[in-house]
């Protein structure tokens, strides 16, 4: 379980500048108060416009860097006091998915096996076992160089479930995915949700609405930093009074707007 409470970031951007001077010294409110509590075999997506709030919330919770307020546990450990070890209970795709391109997939996913501490022969086995849950065997001993976007989303994840974390964290993983490489990713995450993939509590954000209307239980509206409302799909187009659930988003995200 994930539970993220009422998180606030700031940070100070300069601009303007040069080389020899500094320029105006501005305060960029990131994230304002964004609340999220994911359980466990369930998927829950942060849904916003791009430059919400939902990354910043998300490398937060991944310890990247800590709330300037509010508190962020995984599992009942607190993140900013505990770091590795609410770590060791995520598997986290984050928005660049960093492969060592002279690497295999296979070794790829063993070698964040070793640093998860896993023996090489139990990383081993785990990667031959994702490969097969995500239509890998293909790729699992050609390097990671020249990988298409589907490939490299697939090894990225591959890594992020070496270790069979209790909770997956994803930022935006359907970025620049075709058709075909973002339906497997769907039937792969439906999976780890159900009891049969180890009831996952899944966390993923995205921009897009039709992810979130065929994946998600939850779905957290994050606009301008905060989080403006939560429930199931037919429970935020309840709340908005719409049939559409584009028109319920930005009701329900950008209410000044519809109003004007």
């Amino acid at each position: 379980m994930i539970d993220i409470q009422d998180v606030h970031k700031q940070f100070v951007a300069h601009s303007g500048g040069s080389l020899f001077k500094r320029g105006t010294k501005r305060i960029v409110h990131a994230v304002q108060g964004v609340s999220v509590q994911a359980a466990n075999g369930r998927i829950t997506g942060l849904l916003g416009a791009n430059g919400a709030g939902k990354t910043t919330t998300l490398r937060m919770l991944a310890g990247l860097f800590p709330p300037d307020q509010g508190q962020i546990t995984v599992d009942g450990i607190a993140v900013k006091s505990d770091a590795l070890k609410a770590l060791s209970r995520m598997g986290i795709l984050g928005d660049a998915h960093g492969l060592y391109p002279r690497l295999s997939a296979r070794e790829n996913i063993i070698y964040y096996g070793r640093l998860q501490g896993m023996a090489p022969e139990a990383a081993n086995g785990r990667a031959e076992e994702l490969a097969k849950l995500l239509d890998m065997g293909a790729i699992l001993d050609r390097r990671a160089d020249g990988f298409s976007q589907g490939e490299r989303m697939k090894t990225a994840l591959a890594r992020a479930l070496v270790h069979d974390p209790a909770n997956i964290v994803l930022d935006e993983p359907t970025n620049g995915l075709d058709v075909l490489a973002t339906r497997a990713l769907r039937e792969a995450l439906r999976w780890l949700r159900s009891p049969a993939g180890g009831s996952k509590c899944i966390v993923f954000s995205t921009h897009i609405m039709q992810e979130v209307e065929q994946l998600c239980d939850e779905v957290i509206i994050v606009s301008k930093g905060r989080s403006v409302a939560h429930g199931s799909v037919p429970d935020l187009l309840e709340q908005a009074g719409e049939s559409r659930f584009e028109d319920a988003f930005v009701k329900l995200a950008f209410p000044e707007e519809v109003a004007a």
